[in-house]
Protein backbone atom coordinates (compact mmCIF):
# COMPACT_ATOMS: atom_id res chain seq x y z
CA UNK A 1 0.00 0.00 0.00
CA UNK A 2 1.60 3.62 -0.82
CA UNK A 3 2.07 5.47 2.22
CA UNK A 4 0.17 8.41 2.55
CA UNK A 5 1.41 12.17 2.67
CA UNK A 6 0.86 11.97 6.59
CA UNK A 7 2.62 9.04 7.15
CA UNK A 8 5.56 10.29 5.04
CA UNK A 9 5.54 13.60 6.98
CA UNK A 10 4.95 11.60 10.25
CA UNK A 11 8.41 9.28 9.80
CA UNK A 12 10.40 12.69 8.84
CA UNK A 13 8.94 14.22 11.74
CA UNK A 14 10.20 11.09 13.85
CA UNK A 15 13.60 11.26 12.36
CA UNK A 16 14.02 14.50 12.96
CA UNK A 17 12.91 13.68 16.68
CA UNK A 18 15.43 11.04 16.71
CA UNK A 19 18.49 12.93 15.41
CA UNK A 20 17.58 16.16 17.69
CA UNK A 21 17.92 13.78 20.72
CA UNK A 22 20.90 11.93 19.60
CA UNK A 23 22.61 14.96 18.47
CA UNK A 24 22.29 16.78 21.64
CA UNK A 25 23.38 13.67 23.67
CA UNK A 26 26.57 12.31 21.48
CA UNK A 27 27.07 15.27 18.98
CA UNK A 28 26.93 14.95 15.37
CA UNK A 29 30.01 13.38 14.17
CA UNK A 30 29.68 10.35 16.51
CA UNK A 31 26.11 9.77 15.83
CA UNK A 32 25.72 7.47 12.83
CA UNK A 33 22.48 7.14 10.23
CA UNK A 34 22.38 3.68 11.27
CA UNK A 35 21.41 5.39 15.17
CA UNK A 36 18.90 7.58 13.83
CA UNK A 37 17.32 5.48 12.22
CA UNK A 38 17.07 2.86 14.96
CA UNK A 39 15.69 5.41 17.41
CA UNK A 40 13.31 6.39 14.84
CA UNK A 41 12.03 3.23 14.04
CA UNK A 42 12.67 2.92 10.40
CA UNK A 43 15.58 1.72 7.96
CA UNK A 44 18.22 3.79 7.00
CA UNK A 45 16.88 3.69 3.39
CA UNK A 46 13.74 5.17 5.08
CA UNK A 47 15.83 8.14 6.15
CA UNK A 48 17.48 8.24 2.34
CA UNK A 49 13.59 8.84 1.50
CA UNK A 50 13.56 12.13 3.02
CA UNK A 51 17.42 13.37 3.16
CA UNK A 52 20.25 12.75 1.15
CA UNK A 53 22.48 12.98 3.80
CA UNK A 54 23.26 13.23 7.55
CA UNK A 55 24.22 17.23 6.63
CA UNK A 56 20.70 17.39 4.99
CA UNK A 57 19.43 16.20 7.69
CA UNK A 58 21.24 18.67 9.79
CA UNK A 59 20.03 21.50 8.39
CA UNK A 60 16.56 20.36 8.14
CA UNK A 61 16.49 20.08 12.23
CA UNK A 62 17.52 23.63 12.90
CA UNK A 63 15.23 25.09 10.52
CA UNK A 64 12.38 23.61 12.71
CA UNK A 65 13.36 26.64 14.99
CA UNK A 66 14.46 30.45 15.23
CA UNK A 67 17.92 31.23 15.87
CA UNK A 68 18.83 33.41 19.03
CA UNK A 69 19.76 36.94 16.33
CA UNK A 70 17.01 35.99 14.40
CA UNK A 71 14.61 35.89 17.15
CA UNK A 72 15.89 39.47 17.85
CA UNK A 73 15.55 40.15 14.31
CA UNK A 74 11.96 41.20 15.09
CA UNK A 75 12.61 43.68 17.39
CA UNK A 76 14.10 46.22 14.32
CA UNK A 77 11.98 45.62 11.46
CA UNK A 78 9.29 48.39 11.98
CA UNK A 79 11.00 51.64 11.64
CA UNK A 80 7.35 53.13 13.60
CA UNK A 81 7.98 51.03 16.54
CA UNK A 82 7.57 53.59 19.54
CA UNK A 83 8.89 51.65 21.62
CA UNK A 84 12.05 49.84 20.72
CA UNK A 85 14.11 49.61 23.62
CA UNK A 86 11.01 47.75 24.93
CA UNK A 87 10.80 45.40 22.03
CA UNK A 88 14.33 44.38 22.43
CA UNK A 89 14.04 43.78 26.07
CA UNK A 90 11.02 41.65 25.55
CA UNK A 91 12.46 39.52 23.15
CA UNK A 92 15.62 39.23 25.27
CA UNK A 93 13.43 38.06 27.71
CA UNK A 94 11.83 35.85 25.36
CA UNK A 95 15.30 34.06 23.85
CA UNK A 96 16.44 33.47 27.58
CA UNK A 97 13.32 31.91 28.17
CA UNK A 98 12.56 29.90 25.61
CA UNK A 99 15.79 27.19 25.78
CA UNK A 100 14.61 25.69 28.66
CA UNK A 101 10.43 25.82 28.03
CA UNK A 102 10.49 24.74 24.49
CA UNK A 103 12.49 21.32 24.08
CA UNK A 104 12.80 21.62 20.27
CA UNK A 105 14.96 24.65 20.46
CA UNK A 106 17.07 24.27 23.66
CA UNK A 107 18.51 20.51 22.19
CA UNK A 108 18.80 22.54 18.52
CA UNK A 109 20.80 25.34 20.81
CA UNK A 110 22.66 22.40 22.80
CA UNK A 111 23.92 21.05 18.73
CA UNK A 112 24.76 24.17 17.82
CA UNK A 113 26.55 26.04 20.65
CA UNK A 114 28.31 22.92 22.21
CA UNK A 115 28.15 20.04 19.60
CA UNK A 116 28.45 20.89 16.55
CA UNK A 117 31.80 20.22 14.95
CA UNK A 118 33.40 22.35 11.91
CA UNK A 119 33.20 19.83 9.35
CA UNK A 120 32.54 20.09 5.91
CA UNK A 121 29.08 18.43 5.82
CA UNK A 122 28.18 21.37 8.90
CA UNK A 123 28.95 23.80 6.50
CA UNK A 124 25.69 24.76 5.45
CA UNK A 125 24.35 25.06 8.95
CA UNK A 126 27.69 26.94 10.06
CA UNK A 127 26.90 29.71 7.31
CA UNK A 128 22.84 30.21 8.32
CA UNK A 129 24.74 31.09 11.75
CA UNK A 130 27.14 33.43 10.35
CA UNK A 131 24.00 34.72 8.49
CA UNK A 132 22.00 35.10 11.15
CA UNK A 133 24.73 36.43 13.31
CA UNK A 134 25.53 39.25 10.40
CA UNK A 135 22.24 39.60 9.70
CA UNK A 136 20.88 39.93 13.42
CA UNK A 137 23.62 42.64 14.02
CA UNK A 138 22.33 44.75 10.97
CA UNK A 139 18.87 45.03 11.99
CA UNK A 140 19.17 45.57 15.75
CA UNK A 141 21.74 48.14 14.60
CA UNK A 142 18.49 49.52 13.38
CA UNK A 143 16.78 49.57 16.22
CA UNK A 144 19.54 50.78 18.33
CA UNK A 145 19.06 54.14 16.44
CA UNK A 146 15.66 54.19 16.30
CA UNK A 147 15.66 54.23 20.00
CA UNK A 148 18.23 56.81 20.09
CA UNK A 149 15.60 58.60 18.16
CA UNK A 150 12.76 57.78 20.73
CA UNK A 151 15.06 59.08 23.31
CA UNK A 152 15.67 55.81 24.93
CA UNK A 153 19.43 55.32 24.91
CA UNK A 154 22.45 58.39 24.24
CA UNK A 155 22.53 59.89 21.10
CA UNK A 156 26.44 59.09 21.16
CA UNK A 157 25.89 55.43 21.51
CA UNK A 158 28.24 53.19 19.15
CA UNK A 159 25.26 51.24 17.34
CA UNK A 160 27.77 49.34 15.33
CA UNK A 161 29.34 48.02 18.54
CA UNK A 162 26.73 47.49 20.58
CA UNK A 163 25.08 45.33 18.07
CA UNK A 164 28.23 43.65 18.47
CA UNK A 165 27.92 43.11 22.22
CA UNK A 166 24.78 42.18 22.47
CA UNK A 167 25.02 39.46 19.89
CA UNK A 168 28.41 38.10 22.47
CA UNK A 169 26.29 38.73 25.16
CA UNK A 170 23.33 36.54 24.33
CA UNK A 171 25.74 33.76 22.69
CA UNK A 172 27.87 33.87 25.64
CA UNK A 173 25.14 33.56 28.33
CA UNK A 174 23.29 30.97 26.47
CA UNK A 175 26.46 28.33 26.17
CA UNK A 176 27.85 29.08 29.55
CA UNK A 177 24.23 27.77 30.60
CA UNK A 178 24.07 25.06 28.22
CA UNK A 179 27.86 24.30 29.36
CA UNK A 180 27.50 24.82 32.89
CA UNK A 181 23.69 24.77 33.84
CA UNK A 182 24.62 25.89 37.64
CA UNK A 183 26.58 29.18 37.19
CA UNK A 184 23.48 30.11 35.50
CA UNK A 185 19.68 29.32 35.66
CA UNK A 186 17.01 29.78 33.34
CA UNK A 187 14.55 31.08 33.18
CA UNK A 188 14.78 32.46 36.21
CA UNK A 189 17.94 34.83 35.74
CA UNK A 190 16.71 35.77 32.31
CA UNK A 191 15.16 39.34 33.76
CA UNK A 192 18.14 40.03 35.69
CA UNK A 193 20.68 39.16 32.71
CA UNK A 194 18.72 40.92 29.90
CA UNK A 195 18.13 44.09 32.26
CA UNK A 196 22.24 43.98 32.61
CA UNK A 197 22.24 43.88 28.71
CA UNK A 198 19.92 47.00 28.41
CA UNK A 199 22.16 48.75 31.29
CA UNK A 200 24.83 48.23 29.09
CA UNK A 201 23.36 50.12 26.08
CA UNK A 202 22.23 52.81 28.26
CA UNK A 203 25.30 53.71 30.42
CA UNK A 204 28.43 51.67 29.66
CA UNK A 205 30.66 54.51 28.33
CA UNK A 206 32.42 51.95 26.79
CA UNK A 207 29.66 51.96 24.09
CA UNK A 208 29.83 55.86 22.92
CA UNK A 209 31.55 56.92 19.91
CA UNK A 210 34.95 58.80 21.04
CA UNK A 211 34.46 62.21 21.06
CA UNK A 212 36.23 64.43 18.28
CA UNK A 213 39.60 66.14 18.59
CA UNK A 214 39.33 69.35 20.48
CA UNK A 215 35.81 69.09 21.29
CA UNK A 216 34.33 70.21 24.91
CA UNK A 217 34.57 67.25 27.46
Amino acid sequence: MRRTRQQARETRDQILDAAERLFAEHGVSRTSLEEIALHAGCTRGAIYGHFRNKSDLFVALTSRVMLPMELLVAATVDAAEQNPLGRIRQLLLYVLGKVVVEPHSRRVFEVLFTKCENTKEMELVLERQHDAARNGRKYLELGLRNAIDKGQLPGNLDTARASSVVHAFLGGVLRDWLLEQDSIMLPRDAEFLTDVCIGMLKYSPSLRHARAQGSPP
